[in-house]
């Protein structure tokens, strides 16, 4: 049993951040395993009993989650998942194009100098891809993004990209709308060669990049209606 104090100081709020990501952990990983379908109530007072945990830190993992659009607060009902859709990569997809856009921009002069961290991320997804393990390719897939983010050195751009959730939106995509990332794999190779080789236009090509998993999954819609 966690014991949380009933007044929170910093040192409180310290040590309750990791508690409070561990339970968004488990609540996304529920998402992904299907413990919560679209519309079913997510019972906080539940969800803490399991954990041996107090209701706060499932709380502010809920809101979190809310935050991301995966769950939505409904009066006198508590958390429910939120039904996803194609609709709701439309939204986000142009989002996180334009902010990786950007950190392209920004971080070309330092990928140019050093694309190690891209060009292992590649090795990982290729191997990942080769064994068909998909966890490993959403993982590596999300870092790559995520080490250009980190290279354009801005912390505003960097806050702003982790707050669209862009791992567990990826997750999401494969799991309940079939997104392939394995087909998308190529273009990360074909991106870090053109941070090496100082492309100018690499920045609309990671941009069309995100941009395509959106188009794939607009077609797949169509096809099947």
């Amino acid at each position: 049993m966690v014991d949380l104090p009933e007044r929170p100081d910093d040192s409180f709020r310290l040590a309750r951040n990791p508690l409070r990501d561990q339970i968004r952990r488990v609540l996304v990983d529920g998402l992904l395993a299907g413990r919560w379908q679209p519309g079913e109530r997510i019972v906080e007072r539940r969800v803490a009993a399991e954990l041996n945990v107090s209701q706060a830190p499932v709380r502010e993992a809920l809101r979190e989650l809310e935050t991301l659009r995966l769950i939505e607060s409904v009066p006198n009902k508590g958390a429910r998942v939120r039904a996803f859709g194609v609709a709701d990569m439309a939204e986000i997809y142009p989002v996180r194009a334009g902010l990786e856009l950007v950190a392209a921009e920004l971080a070309a002069p330092r990928l140019a100098e050093n694309p190690r961290p891209l060009e292992r991320e590649v090795e990982a997804l290729r191997q990942a891809t080769t064994s068909g393990d998909v966890e490993e390719q959403i993982k590596h897939s999300v870092d790559f993004h995520r080490e250009i983010v980190r290279a354009a050195h801005n912390s505003v751009l960097l806050h702003t990209w982790e707050s669209l959730g862009v791992e567990v939106w990826t997750a999401l995509s494969v799991r309940w709308l079939n997104m392939e990332l394995h087909a998308k794999a190529a273009d990360h190779r074909q991106i870090a060669e053109a941070f090496r080789n100082r492309d100018p236009n690499v920045g609309r090509m990671l941009s069309d990049h995100v941009l395509n998993y959106v188009r794939a999954a607009l077609q797949t819609r169509d096809a099947v209606g």
